[in-house]
């Protein structure tokens, strides 16, 4: 081989080489770790509550009813209007029963006359007998006869007072003080106290009650977590109450819990409760239907987190996405108690510190390397 074919060979064979090599593809570049936005756990006291569904009660009700048999002269009061205890309602007829006092009246009159008589025989009787005029069968007689007389006058007595009654029944007035709804006779109308007719009826509405019902099972779940001190009792003696409309606007009055049933109610397996409230604007009416919103206690050291950031595995257990300490993603089983607005109280899963992930969730998975920031533009957290 000549020199000059020598040279172009090795040209040759060089070029190649550097063709193969330029060829050769290069190692692929690390993934970018995914920005995820996170929220931080922090354990911070709260109170915790619980709503409850209810309907408002008249804190009294009285039926006015008749109490006497006659016909209604007048209707003395605007039907939804307040009225004062004692104040007249209803006029019925009272000519027959004035003419039955009238009667009665004179009954005791004529018994009175006939007592004077017998007493002053009585006395003649007793000054006889002591001087052996008459025999003691006579003075006891007489005797007898003015004790009969004296029985009449109180019978007589007891016809007026219960004449006067009758009388005093014919105006029918209000028992108590509050707001009387529908009249339910008319002038003209025909009652009867045997049937104890129905006139009107009576409510005081301030304060006004609200009666609630709990699952048994939640309250025994409140006993368990007082006695085991997961929970703080409230300060005050008797329980706050909050009331809420039905279109979730709130009451602007504080109630306070009254009692709670001793016994659960077969059916529903429920307890009732029963809330007071002031009632000075007349905001509330009976029937209503409200929800009610207790403070159950306190918790020193709870574990809030957003609800947006858990979801529910095949099992339906809650779970969350938690940024370790090296930066992977973390799946945590977690164990919720309730909802406090949109957050969940955690009561097993997190601890203080852990870095939730609430954004990019659709991105990442158990294992994946993450890159935590701050979330932004979350719903504002409420409880």
């Amino acid at each position: 081989m000549s020199s000059k074919s020598f040279i172009f060979f090795v040209a040759l064979l060089g070029s190649a080489v550097l063709t193969g090599c330029a060829k050769k593809p290069a190692p692929p570049a690390a993934p970018a770790a995914v920005e995820v936005g996170v929220v931080t756990v922090t354990a911070s006291p709260v109170t915790l509550t619980r709503e409850l569904p209810g309907r408002t009660s008249a804190f009294r009700v009285a039926e006015v009813r008749a109490r006497v048999n006659g016909i209604v002269q007048k209707r003395l009061f605007d039907e939804g209007s307040d009225v004062k205890a004692g104040q007249p309602l209803y006029e019925i007829d009272p000519a027959p029963y004035q003419a039955a006092l009238d009667s009665a009246r004179a009954s005791l009159a004529r018994a009175q006359a006939n007592a004077t008589s017998i007493r002053l025989q009585e006395e003649r009787s007793r000054q006889l007998v002591g001087a052996l005029a008459i025999s003691q069968q006579e003075y006891d007689n007489a005797l007898a006869s003015l004790q009969a007389a004296e029985a009449d006058i109180a019978a007589a007595k007891a016809a007026v007072q219960s004449a006067e009654i009758d009388l005093g029944y014919t105006t029918v007035t209000s028992p108590i003080s509050g707001r009387i709804g529908r009249a339910e006779v008319t002038e003209g109308a025909y009652v009867q106290a045997a049937t104890a007719t129905l006139l009107a009826t009576v409510q005081q509405l301030d304060p006004l009650y609200v009666d609630l019902t709990q699952s048994s099972t939640e309250v025994l779940q409140l006993r368990r977590a007082l006695a085991e001190g997961r929970l703080t009792a409230t300060a005050t003696g008797d329980a706050k109450v909050a009331l809420l409309f039905d279109n979730g606007s709130p009451y602007a009055e504080e109630g306070s819990l009254e009692f709670s049933d001793v016994t659960v109610n077969a059916s529903t397996n429920s307890i009732t409760l029963r809330a007071i409230f002031p009632n000075p604007r007349g905001e509330l009416l009976p029937g209503m239907f409200v929800r009610a919103r207790l403070d159950e206690g306190s918790t020193p050291a709870a574990l809030l987190v957003p609800q947006l950031g858990v979801t529910r595995n095949t099992r339906g257990q809650p779970t969350a996405l938690v940024v370790g300490a090296d930066g992977k993603v973390e799946l945590r089983v977690l164990t919720v108690d309730r909802a406090i607005g949109n957050q969940w109280l955690v009561a097993d899963g997190l601890k203080d510190g852990d870095r939730v992930i609430v954004q990019n969730l659709q991105r990442i998975g158990p294992g994946v390397t993450v890159t935590a920031v701050p979330a932004t533009n979350v719903p504002e957290l409420t409880r």
